[in-house]
C-alpha cells in the first residue's frame, strides 16, 4: 500500500502545543473511509507551564506586560548581567534562581514585580498558570516548524480521492494559521498532474505544426489529429472497465497513444493526397483509394503495437503492477481509435478538404480586384 505524507507548516505564531494538540486529535477522531492508519511525528509529553496575562489586570495594578516577561526571564532564563574579569579567565554573571526552586512549579507564585508605584505585586495576581504537555522535539521543514501527519490507502481508493478528501479535512480542521502541504507520493501525483497536461498540450502542438510544415497546409494536419480524442475515449474507457487509476503512467500512455495513432492518418493522407495531385482524382474519389490500398499496412503496424503493449497490460514480470496502467491504456486506446478513425478519418478528410477548397476561392476572389482607370480629358 503506497504511503502518503501530509506536511503542516506551522508559524512561529502558532507553536502552542496546546493548539496543535487539539487539531490533531480532531484530526484522528474524524472517520475518512479512504485513508487508513494515520500517525503523526508529534509526541506532546514534554511538561510544559502556560502562563496566561491578565492584561487589564496587570495596567490596573501600574504593570506592563513586558515587566512581566522580564521578571521571568530573569527567573528561568540565563540572563548575563555581568562579567567578572579575572587575571587569566573572564567569568559571566548569569542571574537566575536557585536550581530548587527552578524545579518547583509553584515558585512561579512567589514572584514579584514592581509596578510604576513601586509597590511590589505577586506574579499570581496578574497571571494564571495552567499546566500542559508541549512537544518533545520541533521538527522543521526549511526555516518553519513542521509536523507530518502518514496514513495509507483504504483498500481500492485512488490516489487523487485519498488526497482530496484529506485536503478538505485539512480545511476544515487545522487553525487558519497553519498552512498544509503533501510530500511524498502525494507529493509527486501533483506536480504530475499539473506538468503532463501541458506536457501533453505541448506535444499536440508540435504535432500539428511539424505536420503542417510537411503537407504545407494548416488544414490536413486537423485530419490526422481527428484520431486523438477516439484514442483518449478508449484509454479512459478502458481505464474505468478495468478499474485502473488515472496516473503518472496511464499520462505517459496518453502520451504515447499521440505518436501511434497518428500513423493511421497519415498513411491515408499522404496517400489520397499524391493521387489528387498526380491523377486530378476528387477529394473522395483520393480518400476511398488510399483507405483501401493502406488498409494493409494500417491494420499490421497496429496490430504489432497492440501485441507489444499486450503483456504489459495484463500484467507480467517484476513490477507489473505499476507498468499495468500504460499499458492498458495503450491497448485500449489503439483498439478504439483503430475501429472508429477507418471510418472517421475518410469523412472528415473529404470535408476539410471541401473546406479548404472554399476558402481557397475566397481569398483569391479577395486578391482578384479589378483595376479600373478613368481618364481625363485632354486640354486644348
Amino acid at each position: 500500500m503506497a504511503q502518503d505524507i501530509a506536511t503542516s507548516r506551522l508559524g512561529i505564531d502558532a507553536m502552542s502545543a496546546l493548539r496543535i494538540g487539539t487539531a490533531l486529535r480532531s484530526w484522528r477522531c474524524t472517520k475518512l473511509p479512504q485513508i487508513r492508519d494515520v500517525s503523526s511525528d508529534l509526541q506532546l509529553r514534554s511538561p510544559q507551564l502556560r502562563i496566561d496575562v491578565d492584561r487589564d489586570r496587570a495596567a490596573a495594578l501600574g504593570l506592563n506586560i513586558s515587566q512581566v516577561q522580564n521578571a521571568l526571564y530573569n527567573a528561568f532564563g540565563s540572563r548575563q548581567i555581568s562579567t567578572i574579569l579575572g587575571t587569566s579567565n573572564d567569568y559571566p554573571v548569569v542571574l537566575e534562581l536557585l536550581p530548587e526552586f527552578q524545579r518547583d512549579p509553584s515558585a512561579i507564585n512567589l514572584l514579584h514585580v514592581r509596578s510604576r508605584t513601586g509597590a511590589l505585586v505577586p506574579l499570581g495576581a496578574v497571571a494564571t498558570v495552567t499546566p500542559i504537555l508541549g512537544p518533545q522535539t520541533v521538527n522543521h521543514s526549511g526555516q518553519l516548524p513542521s509536523v507530518t501527519l502518514s496514513f495509507n490507502l483504504a483498500e481500492g481508493v485512488s490516489l487523487g480521492d485519498g488526497v482530496a478528501s484529506v485536503r478538505r479535512l485539512a480545511g476544515q480542521v487545522l487553525p487558519s494559521t497553519i498552512t498544509a502541504g503533501f510530500s511524498g507520493t502525494a507529493q509527486a501525483f501533483q506536480q504530475s498532474q499539473s506538468g503532463l497536461l501541458f506536457l501533453l498540450i505541448v506535444a499536440i502542438l508540435v504535432i500539428y505544426l511539424v505536420l503542417g510544415v510537411l503537407y504545407e497546409s494548416f488544414i490536413h494536419p486537423l485530419t490526422i489529429l481527428s484520431a486523438l480524442p477516439f484514442a483518449v475515449f478508449g484509454a479512459l474507457l478502458t481505464l474505468l472497465i478495468f478499474r485502473t487509476d488515472l496516473n503518472l503512467y496511464s499520462y505517459v500512455g496518453l502520451i504515447l497513444l499521440v505518436g501511434l495513432v497518428k500513423k493511421n492518418g497519415i498513411m491515408m493522407i499522404d496517400f489520397a493526397l499524391d493521387v489528387q495531385r498526380t491523377d486530378g482524382k476528387s477529394a473522395a474519389e483520393a480518400i476511398a483509394e488510399a483507405s483501401l490500398i493502406r488498409f494493409r499496412p494500417i491494420m499490421m503496424t497496429t496490430v504489432c503495437a497492440l501485441m507489444a503493449t499486450l503483456p504489459i497490460a495484463i500484467g507480467w514480470g517484476a513490477g507489473a503492477e505499476a507498468r499495468r496502467p500504460l499499458g492498458i491504456a495503450v491497448v485500449g486506446g489503439l483498439f478504439v481509435s483503430q475501429i472508429v478513425t477507418l471510418y472517421v478519418t475518410p469523412v472528415i478528410y473529404t470535408y476539410l478538404d471541401s473546406f479548404q477548397a472554399w476558402l481557397g476561392k475566397r481569398v483569391s476572389r479577395r486578391q482578384a480586384v479589378p483595376a479600373t482607370v478613368v481618364g481625363e480629358p485632354a486640354l486644348g
